[in-house]
């Protein structure tokens, strides 16, 4: 029997040749379509990629929406509060200048004292050829004693000054003549009506009974001062608890409104400051139980010497000013 002829099998080499050039063909044409493409880009292929910031801006909402600050409160000072003074007694409505001197009136008003007075340039308010009007009332004066703090007074015709014409004691022992009607009083001044109205005067009620019955009340009246004559001396009192360190000193007695009270120092006199109890301080004990110069409204002055400190109480000068 004849034998068929022998058959070779295909190699396998050259299919997986064929296999492979078919595939190297086919990346080639996908890699050519893909860098032909219209828009031209190029992309990664792999992760997903993480998008460009748009430049268009979105109003988002915050987390947390920001509260606007509360205004912070005013923190109390560490430092201590300034302290009120105390008015353990009366104290004067106007500031000394300087180491107690009151500062030269302006040229206006000393022509405006002399044409009133004639011959008073260092009246106060109360100006002599002046005569004022007002209202009159009258209280219980009990012993006498009032603001001036000349204590107690046998003689009782005396007079309450409303507090703007009082003016810091300066009108203290002024001697006024006092009318209503067709009757007239004289009185001196003692005491203060701080409730008064200015021109207004409130009279003891002994004083009062010389114009009008007291059941009246009120009665309308004039008043001018007065320089009276009199044989009385004018008298000095140093206040209680003085001593060579520390004094208050205190004028009675004169005829007519007392302007200054000052005392002897090396360098020349100096004036003390009147307190609205109508007595004239040395803080610091100059010239306590030395010389001392008062001065009236119209200029003239006096001059004490040889009286010690003694507190409360009343001593002599021999002196007294001239009647005007």
């Amino acid at each position: 029997m004849a034998s068929s002829p022998h058959r070779r099998p295909a190699p396998r080499r050259r299919t997986a040749l064929v296999s492979a050039v078919a595939l190297a063909a086919a990346g080639l044409l996908i890699s050519l379509v893909m860098a032909f493409r219209p828009d031209g880009g190029s992309h990664t292929v792999g992760a997903a990629a993480t998008p460009a910031a748009s430049t268009r801006t979105t109003n988002i909402p915050s987390a947390a929406p920001t509260s606007k600050p509360k205004p912070e409160k005013s923190k109390p000072s560490t430092a201590s509060p300034t302290p009120k003074p105390t008015r353990t007694s009366p104290k004067p409505t106007r500031k000394p200048t300087g180491s107690g001197a009151r500062p030269s009136p302006t040229r206006t008003a000393v022509a405006d004292a002399r044409s009133a007075s004639g011959a008073a340039p260092l009246a106060g308010r109360i100006k002599p050829g002046v005569t004022y009007t007002g209202v009159a009332t009258h209280y219980d004066a009990a012993d006498g004693n009032g603001a001036c703090t000349y204590g107690p007074t046998s003689d009782l015709m005396i007079v309450a000054m409303n507090h703007t014409d009082y003016e810091t004691a300066e009108a203290c022992g002024a001697y006024l003549s006092v009318r209503a009607g067709g009757a007239s009083v004289t009185v001196r001044v003692t005491n203060e009506c701080p409730e008064c109205a200015p021109g207004a005067l409130d009279l003891s009620e002994q004083a009062f009974a010389k114009l009008a019955a007291l059941d009246t009340g009120r009665v309308p009246v004039s008043w001018t001062l007065l320089s009276p004559g009199t044989s009385a001396e004018v008298s000095i009192r140093y206040k209680t608890g003085s001593s060579a360190n520390w004094c208050g000193i205190q004028a009675l007695g004169h005829r007519n409104p007392l302007a200054r009270l000052e005392v002897s120092t090396a360098g020349g006199w100096r004036r003390l400051t009147r307190e609205t109890y109508n007595y004239f301080l040395s803080e610091d004990g100059t010239g306590c139980g030395g010389r001392l110069r008062l001065t009236d409204i119209y200029g003239q002055q006096l001059t004490v010497s040889g009286l010690a400190v003694r507190p409360d109480t009343v001593q002599a000068t021999r002196v007294q000013f001239a009647q005007h």
